[in-house]
């Protein structure tokens, strides 16, 4: 899917100070992304706060996104879970029109083993009409999807897996993931000649390996990775563009004190601290998640006028 390689933004979603969605100041930051030329837009991933809005608020914002962007920008869902039939059957019940995948969080909290992941991402690939992202964020679910159950899972269903957002930070664990995901493999085995290795039809893996951390992109994309799901492309869309398109390890560098930054309260409260600053939201988060510290927000305003 060529549409999901580049620059993709985990977009927050804007609140008021009463709790409510603030659909102005989530128009506004629409724009910068379109103007921004990023190459899509991931709506109510972890960055989104999909966790603390209601059925209801999701599929008004769903819908928001999408009347908006009206086909200017490939858009992908957040839509995971802990509980197996309720991600199948919220995948059965929702509108999935105008969005070209979905991004599938590993379940958290009840921590399966390998064997678990598998059947739960085979029976999500089932359920969506649409391609499945993968994500795999360790030090959320308290579970890490492996590079072998990602090719067995990619190997059962690849019409239906589109890739995954890896973001476990461990690189040696993506490398290895990127190198097996390019590796050829052999269809049809039962159709082989002993005599004849040459009769083999070799396919080439179409799993995307997307970066999910804004740290070490460059570095993955140098190994094969198709891209980045970026936090900080809410704010800065132009630069990582730039970074991810043309590999551009120096301006990475020169965010790394940003990245930082956004990470250390947990996210996405650096990066609303940061569109606040900017005057494109105001800076409400839904509990238990709360505003950044007066310290953290003075770091990243002397940091912005540097």
């Amino acid at each position: 899917m060529n549409e999901l390689k580049g620059l993709g933004t985990a977009l927050i979603t804007p609140f008021k100070a009463d709790g409510t969605v603030d659909y102005e100041a989530l128009a506004r930051l629409l724009d910068t992304q379109l103007t921004g030329c990023v190459d899509y837009i991931v709506v109510l991933g972890t960055t989104g706060e999909a966790a603390t809005m209601t059925d209801k608020e999701r599929a008004e914002v769903r819908s928001f996104v999408r009347r908006y962007v009206n086909g200017r920008l490939p858009l992908v869902l957040g839509l995971g879970g802990n509980c197996t039939a309720a991600v199948c059957e919220a995948l059965r019940a929702t509108d999935l029109s105008g969005f070209c995948a979905i991004l599938s969080v590993c379940p958290y909290y009840n921590k399966p083993n390998q064997e678990g992941l598998y059947r739960h991402f085979c029976a999500v690939a089932d359920a969506s009409p649409v391609p499945v992202i993968l994500y795999n964020v360790p030090g959320r679910t308290g579970v890490n999807l492996l590079p072998e159950t990602v090719m067995r899972i990619y190997n059962t269903r690849p019409d239906k897996i589109a890739g995954i957002k890896e973001a476990s930070g461990n690189v040696e664990q993506i490398k290895r993931l990127i190198k097996m995901s390019t590796e050829y493999r052999v269809q049809n085995t039962d159709q082989i000649s002993p005599y004849s290795a040459s009769e083999a039809v070799c396919q080439r893996s179409g799993l995307l390996v997307i970066s999910g951390d804004d740290g070490i992109a460059c570095e993955l994309m140098e190994a094969g990775a198709a891209g980045l799901i970026s936090v900080a492309s809410n704010a800065f869309p132009e630069d990582f563009r730039h970074i991810v398109h043309d590999k551009d390890a120096a301006l990475q560098t020169r965010y790394a004190e940003m990245i930082r930054l956004l990470f250390a309260e947990g996210n996405p409260v650096g990066i609303k601290a940061v569109l606040a600053q900017r005057g494109i939201i105001e800076n409400h988060l839904r509990l238990p998640l709360v505003p950044a510290s007066e310290q953290l927000q003075e770091q990243i305003r002397l940091l912005m006028h540097k």
